[in-house]
C-alpha cells in the first residue's frame, strides 16, 4: 500500500509540472499578439493572464471528463501508466518551448497517454471514436475556422475603420485587445487547465483513491488552476516572440480580430467537450488576421515548422510515453529510473535555453526571417534600376597647369576660348585649360 501511495504521489507532482509547462508554453496564446502591437507591457500582460487562467479553471469540467471518463478505458490502466504518459508530454512540451515553436500542449498530453495505454494494455484500452471526433477533428478545423473567421474580422476592421482618426482608432483597438486577450486566457483556463485535472482525476481512479465516472475533486481543481496560472506568470518568451513578432506582423486592428476569433473558437470547444488545442486556434487567428490586412504578409516557413511540429506531436509524445511504460512496467527501479531520466532532460534542456535568453525585455526585438532561396534567387537576376546618364570627366589637366585653390584668390573671371567652346559645348566650356595662366587682379 506504501508503494501504490507513492506512486499515487508521484503521478499528482508530475501532472502538475505538466500543468506548469503547459502555462508558460500556451501564454503566447493570449499575450502574444498584446504585446507585439504595445497594448500591453509584457510583466503586465502575463500577470493579467495568469488571473485569468486561474479563473477559468472554475467554470467548467466538460474537457476533464473527456480525457478522465471518455479517451482510454478506465479499468486497465495504472498509476504508471499515467506517469509515463505526463513523461511524454512534459519533454515534448520543453523542446518545442526551446525552439520556439507554439506547439500543442493538448496533444502532447493526448499522445503520451495513448502512446503508454498501448503499451500497457493494447490498442483496445483506446476509444477511437473519441479520439477521431473530440482530439484529431477539432485539431484539423480548429485553425482553419478561427483564420477564417480573423481573416473576415480584419477586413471589416479595416473596412468600417477607414474613416476613423487614425491614432484615436488604433487606441480604441488596443483596448478592445486587451479585453480580447483577456477572454483568450479565460477560455484558456477552462479547456487547458480541465485536462491536468483530468489526468489527476484518472489517476486517482486507477489507483482506487476516488469512485470510477467521477467529476474531478475540489483541491484538484484548485491545484491545476494554480499551477497553469504559475506557469502562465513566468512567461514562455519564447513561442510569444514567434508567435507575436515571427509569424507576421500585426497592428492594432489585426490583433483585436485575432484574439478575438481565437476566444469565440476555443470557448464554443469548451463548451462541447472537445479537447481542442488552443496553440492551434490561436496560431490560425494570426494567419488569418495576417492575410486579412492589405498588403499583410505571413512568414510561411516559420508556419511550415509550426505545422510539422503540431504533426510529430501526437506520434512523438506517444512514443516516449510507450518506451516510458515498458521501463516503469520492469518494477521500481524503473519507475524511478524513468523519473530521473526526466529530471536530468529537463535541466540539460534549461541548461541548453540559457545560451540565448529570451526574456521580457527582449520578447519584442527585431526578429527579421532571412531571405529564402527564391528570394535571393530573383534578387539575384533583377538588374539595377536605370540611373541618370552622367557625362564622361574631360581629360585630366597636366600638373604643371594645375593652380591650387589658395592661388586663385581674387580672379575675376577666366574665359576659354571661343573655339573650344563651339567645339566641346557646355561641359567642355566650363572645364577646359586657359591658354596662360589667368591675370591677377
Amino acid at each position: 500500500m506504501e508503494s501504490f501511495s507513492l506512486i499515487l504521489a508521484i503521478v499528482v507532482v508530475t501532472a502538475l509540472a505538466f500543468d506548469f509547462t503547459n502555462g508558460f508554453h500556451d501564454t503566447a496564446n493570449a499575450m502574444a499578439t498584446t504585446i507585439s502591437t504595445g497594448a500591453l507591457k509584457p510583466k503586465v500582460a502575463v500577470a493579467m493572464s495568469a488571473v485569468l487562467n486561474l479563473v477559468g479553471a472554475f467554470l467548467s469540467v466538460e474537457v476533464a471528463n473527456t480525457i478522465s471518463k471518455g479517451l482510454v478505458d478506465e479499468t486497465g490502466i495504472r498509476p504508471e501508466v499515467i506517469f509515463a504518459a505526463l513523461v511524454g508530454a512534459i519533454l515534448w512540451n520543453l523542446l518545442t518551448w526551446l525552439v520556439g515553436l507554439p506547439s500543442s500542449s493538448s496533444h502532447a498530453l493526448m499522445g503520451g497517454l495513448i502512446g503508454a495505454t498501448i503499451a500497457s494494455a493494447g490498442v483496445g484500452a483506446v476509444h477511437g471514436d473519441v479520439l477521431v471526433t473530440k482530439v484529431l477533428l477539432p485539431a484539423v478545423a480548429a485553425p482553419v475556422v478561427a483564420g477564417v473567421a480573423a481573416m473576415i474580422a480584419t477586413r471589416l476592421s479595416y473596412t468600417l475603420g477607414s474613416k476613423a482618426d487614425g491614432k484615436a482608432a488604433d487606441k480604441g483597438y488596443r483596448v478592445g485587445q486587451i479585453a480580447s486577450a483577456g477572454l483568450v486566457s479565460l477560455a484558456h483556463g477552462t479547456n487547458d487547465a480541465q485536462k491536468t485535472m483530468g489526468i489527476i482525476t484518472l489517476a486517482l481512479v486507477a489507483g482506487g483513491a476516488v469512485a470510477p465516472d467521477s467529476d474531478p475533486p475540489t483541491w484538484v481543481i484548485l491545484s491545476a488552476g494554480m499551477a497553469i496560472a504559475l506557469g502562465t506568470y513566468l512567461g514562455g518568451w519564447r513561442i510569444i516572440r514567434t508567435l507575436g513578432t515571427g509569424l507576421t506582423d500585426l497592428q492594432p486592428k489585426q490583433g483585436f480580430a485575432a484574439q478575438t476569433s481565437a476566444a469565440t473558437v476555443i470557448l464554443a470547444s469548451s463548451h462541447l467537450g472537445f479537447s481542442l488545442s488552443t496553440t492551434h486556434a490561436v496560431s490560425g487567428s494570426v494567419m488569418g488576421a495576417g492575410l486579412g490586412r492589405k498588403g499583410g504578409v505571413v512568414r510561411w516557413s516559420t508556419a511550415t515548422r509550426m505545422c510539422v511540429a503540431w504533426v510529430l506531436t501526437l506520434p512523438a509524445a506517444a512514443v516516449v510515453g510507450a518506451l516510458a511504460e515498458y521501463v516503469t512496467g520492469l518494477g521500481d527501479w524503473g519507475t524511478a529510473a524513468v523519473a530521473v531520466f526526466l529530471i536530468a532532460s529537463s535541466v540539460a534542456i534549461w541548461k541548453v535555453s540559457r545560451r540565448e535568453v529570451v526574456d521580457h525585455s527582449n520578447v519584442v526585438a527585431e526578429t527579421e526571417e532571412s531571405p529564402g532561396v527564391v528570394t535571393q534567387a530573383i534578387a539575384a537576376v533583377t538588374p539595377p534600376p536605370a540611373a541618370t546618364p552622367v557625362p564622361a570627366p574631360a581629360p585630366a589637366a597636366p600638373a604643371a597647369a594645375a593652380t591650387p585653390a589658395t592661388a586663385t584668390e581674387g580672379l575675376t573671371a577666366t574665359i576659354a576660348s571661343p573655339a573650344a567652346t563651339a567645339a566641346s559645348g557646355p561641359v567642355a566650356a566650363a572645364t577646359a585649360e586657359p591658354a596662360s595662366p589667368p591675370a591677377a587682379v
